[in-house]
């Protein structure tokens, strides 16, 4: 019996069950973030035997190292140093799987599938992010809610994981019921149409393309997303302001800062941080500002921007890429996730807003009555090698993404689509855009040349290197369109990847 685990996960529930949010994140933002990392990493170097013989390999006495300064000059891990040459169990907290009670799995670039294992206690400090979505954003605590987790289920770290985090809300006296038909389409419109009716508002939790796939295949099927109130928790992609527009549109919102909410989590390290009224609200204004995007994020393509808590995930940038650390079933120090983006604190975004004459958010849609807490921010663009390279200019997905979300065509497209360069028979460089067609829908020349114009349009106003690198009479994409769940390009069930090379 592992009675020492009993005590701590009995003392962690009641501290997170009986606490309400408020007391929560006061009791997180008055502690010094800095200190509370060092004790993770000292924690983390006398429990952790990876860990432990990590440092050495490295000639590194983890009692030499007392101070924040000393702490960023650890040597960062990743998953070739560490993950992949020390064994799963020396990973964990004194040596032991046995000291986590759950596992999840990411299948990772090269196929072979890695496992993550956590605890209820890793899993509390999570469900805080949920909190703050649907306590902040959806009013939870006093409307009742139907949660419909359209994650895959099993294994895979999506759909467990944001399953216990709900209940463990609905457990701390939220009403809240949450149903669990996963990526199963027939399951989740019965969910909808027996238990909806019951409750206040409902949530569909899931990955962004294939909640738009629900709302629009509902939609066809006759069913009335705005009597239902629907609301949205997104996770595992960046969109568009325009798409969170689009599809707030077909479920009937009318405040795109408080319906839906991405979340930034990776399979090793969990949530990492999720979107808020205020970020959202801050996201909306740069969409509007190319320039003062490309200012704050270095990058003519908008990222996913998020609050994030420095007490739960600590985030430090490498080379213009992400580095973390938090507790968890195998324990994160200094960890090079290698997502591309960087950290904007709190006072530095409001002076950066002031100085481009932001001033009260309200136009976008942020009601500042209820006060914002002062958190961090973190952009994430994502892997930098989904980039297609083209007379020189680096195209990113989200450029086309635009183009793709106007109203007029996603009147007949999914917003799915295929990024490629191609050569003619004659040798010629093009840029090829391969798009999904709606349920129904059929191809015709106009469509193509209507997308076509769009995601050049787009193009030009968000990517300076596009507009200025490439010839004018390159500049408009060669577009295909093919059927709603094409097996060669847009196969049913798989995680879509927007670009080939």
């Amino acid at each position: 019996m592992l009675t020492h685990r009993t005590s701590e996960i009995q003392n962690r529930l009641h501290h997170f069950l009986f606490r309400s949010l408020d007391e929560l994140m006061a009791d997180r933002l008055a502690m010094d973030a800095e200190s509370v990392v060092l004790d993770l990493f000292h924690r983390t170097a006398s429990r952790v035997p990876a860990y432990r013989t990590f440092l050495g390999a490295h000639g590194i006495a983890p009692e030499t190292v007392g101070s924040f300064d000393a702490f960023r000059q650890l040597p960062l891990i990743d998953k070739p140093n560490y993950m992949h040459v020390y064994p799963l169990p020396e990973r964990c907290r004194n040596g032991r799987l046995a000291e986590c009670d759950r596992v999840a799995v990411s299948s990772g670039s090269t196929g072979k599938p890695t496992f993550w294992p956590r605890s209820i206690i890793d899993e509390l400090d999570i469900a805080l992010r949920f909190e703050q979505i649907f306590h902040d954003s959806f009013w939870a605590h006093e409307r009742s809610t139907l949660a419909v987790v359209c994650f895959a289920l099993g294994n895979w770290v999506g759909g467990l994981y944001t399953t216990s985090c709900a209940w463990h809300l609905a457990a701390k006296g939220y009403p809240l019921m949450v149903a669990t038909p996963g990526n199963k389409k027939d399951e989740i419109f019965r969910v909808i149409q027996e238990l909806s009716p019951s409750f206040e508002q409902t949530v569909l939790l899931g990955y962004p393309p294939f909640i738009k796939d629900v709302i629009d295949a509902g939609l066809a099927a006759g069913i009335e997303w705005p009597r239902y109130r629907v609301k949205m928790v997104f996770a595992g992609e960046v969109f568009s302001e325009e798409w969170r527009n689009l599809v707030g549109e077909r479920v009937g919102s009318k405040a795109p800062c408080y319906d839906s909410a991405s979340l930034y989590g990776t399979a090793d390290a969990g949530v990492l941080g999720n979107e808020t009224p205020l970020s959202i609200a801050v996201r909306r204004f740069l969409a509007d500002r190319p320039e003062a995007a490309r200012e704050l994020f270095g990058e003519s393509r908008l990222p996913t921007l998020v609050q994030y808590d420095p007490i739960s995930r600590l985030f430090e940038v490498h080379e213009e890429t992400l580095v973390v650390s938090g507790d968890n079933g195998v324990p994160l120090i200094r960890y090079h996730i290698a997502d591309k983006g960087g950290v904007v604190g709190y006072g530095e975004m409001r002076d950066f807003l002031r100085d481009w004459g932001a001033g009260p958010l309200a136009e976008y849609g942020l009601d500042e009555t209820f006060p914002c807490r002062p958190l961090p921010f973190v952009y994430v663009f994502g892997r930098a090698d989904f980039t297609v390279s083209f007379y020189g200019a680096n195209i990113y997905p989200e450029n086309v993404t635009v183009g793709l979300e106007q109203p007029h065509i996603m009147a007949w497209a999914t917003g799915k689509f295929v990024l490629e360069t191609k050569e003619s028979a004659d040798g010629d460089k093009y840029l090829s855009v391969t798009a999904e067609l709606l349920p129904g829908a059929t191809a015709d020349d106009q469509k193509c040349r209507t997308l076509a114009e769009s995601v050049k349009a787009q193009l030009l106003r968000l990517n300076s290197e596009f507009a200025n690198y490439t010839p004018p009479e390159k500049q408009l994409p060669k577009v295909t369109l093919r059927p709603f769940e094409d097996p060669e390009y847009f196969p049913a069930g798989a995680k879509h990847r927007y670009t080939r090379r």
